[in-house]
């Protein structure tokens, strides 16, 4: 068996042709969902990006006792039991998390592996001289900024952005590798995260009047100062790379269709969450509600099983569920640490495999589709017990402060935990990066509200929704402060 993944960073589902949007240029895309099945319902579960990553290794949740980090020691890997089994696994990507502090030790765990440099503030290539930046320029100016712009002088010179390098060495991999059995390929690419950074052959497809600051890197906040044409601007501009994607995607498509890979290769394309660019008047994610636009993500699954193509699926599916559907597709036994639930009978008739998705960033409102709705519950403003459950102690770029160390202590195990005993650190969230705002909590009806516009207020479907959010907190084996923080003591009581 083969199997080929294409994974992309912050695409966001509303904006594909294949999913009814009809000014983006993402003709591939559409080719792709004719023939493969296209998921309508399918929610991230941990966010942002590497806890997304963790997902797609372990088939759990993670967001509920760790924020961004590494893989865990306990941690039982995907592509690692699949190459103790015989299934080579091979990665490519220029997401350059990586291999930073935080992210790296999830490239280990494939057979083989290969990096493309020079993405966002990637510590690639060296300048003392300081680079040439547009002013004024309008951007989230964090301290990756002065090194994306030394980043992107190379780029320009070369033409080589990494987009295209990572597409390049996978379909090395399948030429090289297309007459073999028992591989999985993942080709992951950052775009189209931000910056919008793109060829002008793209660019050139979404022409509009702007004559504002450059803007192609969008921040993480509620639009307050921000003017229609910046707004439509930054659109334009992911738009544009989002094109470029496509286009990528469509070399995919490509040696799909040369080598004849549909009639013995699973083919895969998701993303690990959306973006707001605009909408419910946000940019960004992290800070601001978890909407639709960044939960409700894109899946296509082509399963050569089934041979089922062009058409739809309803059912919810979370991404944890894509591990356990991979062990059922190379015929490897699934680890008993494994909560995600085998998409295929989705596949094969729509069948519902789940009634319950929760989905949340470490700390924020804990998210749960039910049926017809969303409900946001936020954590009670007073209460500050939030903690790590850990055995490798990094945050995004760096290690845990001396301040959260000195506070630790040795606890467990937990069913997360495989056993292992682990450090309970009371997290210390670090200056240099954001947070979720505590704006309280919300209810949806998708049925009658699908824009998710007019929140409703119902104290019975709000203690439904509540309920169905600690049943996941039991199945997770969630630290018992988890419950205290978001107002469920009385479940945790219940036992349910």
């Amino acid at each position: 068996m083969k199997a080929i993944i294409v994974m992309y960073d912050s695409l966001v589902k509303n904006l594909l042709s294949a999913y009814g949007c009809t000014w983006t240029k993402t003709p591939n895309f559409k080719r792709l969902a004719e023939r493969s099945v296209c998921f309508e319902n399918c929610y991230a579960g941990s966010l942002p990006c590497m806890p997304a990553r963790r997902e797609l290794h372990t088939g759990r949740y993670n967001f509920l006792h760790r924020s961004w980090g590494p893989l865990e020691p306990f941690d039982t890997s995907l592509p690692a039991e699949l190459s103790k089994h015989g299934i080579h696994t091979h990665l490519v990507s220029d997401h350059y998390h990586y291999w930073e502090d935080g992210g790296a030790s999830y490239h280990t765990k494939y057979s083989t592996w290969e990096i493309v440099r020079g993405q966002e503030g990637d510590k690639w290539k060296g300048s003392v001289k300081d680079p040439q930046i547009p002013s004024p320029a309008k951007a989230r100016k964090t301290h990756r900024w002065r090194q994306d712009w030394v980043n992107r002088e190379y780029i320009k010179e070369t033409g080589e952005y990494p987009q295209i390098g990572t597409f390049r060495l996978g379909l090395d991999f399948i030429e090289k590798n297309a007459d073999q059995d028992n591989w999985m390929l993942q080709i992951e690419s950052f775009s189209p995260h931000e910056p919008y950074f793109s060829p002008e052959k793209f660019k050139e497809l979404y022409p509009h009047e702007y004559e504002g600051p450059f803007f192609d890197w969008p921040p993480y906040k509620e639009i307050t100062d921000e003017t229609k044409e910046e707004v439509e601007h930054i659109r334009c501009q992911y738009a544009a790379v989002l094109s470029m994607c496509d286009y990528h995607l469509g070399l995919v498509l490509d040696a799909m269709d040369k080598h004849d890979l549909w009639k013995d290769t699973l083919l895969l394309v998701n993303t690990d969450h959306g973006f707001m660019l605009g909408e419910h008047g946000w940019l960004g994610k992290n800070v601001g509600p978890t909407f639709n636009e960044i939960a409700n993500i894109p899946l296509f699954i082509w399963d050569p099983r089934y041979g089922i193509r062009n058409e739809k699926r309803q059912s919810l599916v979370q991404t944890i569920d894509i591990v356990p559907t991979l062990y059922d597709y190379f015929n490897v036994e699934m680890p008993g640490s494994v909560l995600g639930k085998d998409i295929s009978p989705v596949i094969e008739s729509d069948a519902p495999i789940r009634t319950v998705a929760c989905y949340g960033s470490h700390g924020g409102n804990l998210n749960c589709r039910v049926g017809k709705y969303v409900y946001m519950l936020a954590p009670d403003k007073d209460n500050d017990s939030l903690y790590n459950y850990t055995l490798d102690c990094f945050h995004m770029c760096q290690p845990f402060s001396k301040a959260e160390l000195d506070d630790s202590e040795l606890v467990g195990p937990f069913d997360f935990t495989n056993g292992y005993k682990v450090l309970k650190v009371r997290k210390i969230k670090p200056a240099n990066q954001s947070g979720q705002l505590n704006l309280g909590s919300f209810l949806y009806d998708l049925e009658s509200d699908p824009e998710m516009d007019m929140p409703i207020h119902d104290e019975a479907i709000e203690q439904y929704m509540k309920k169905q959010i600690a049943k996941v907190l039991k199945e997770n084996d969630a630290p018992s402060e988890v419950y205290a923080r978001y107002g469920l003591d009385e479940f945790l009581k219940e036992g349910l």
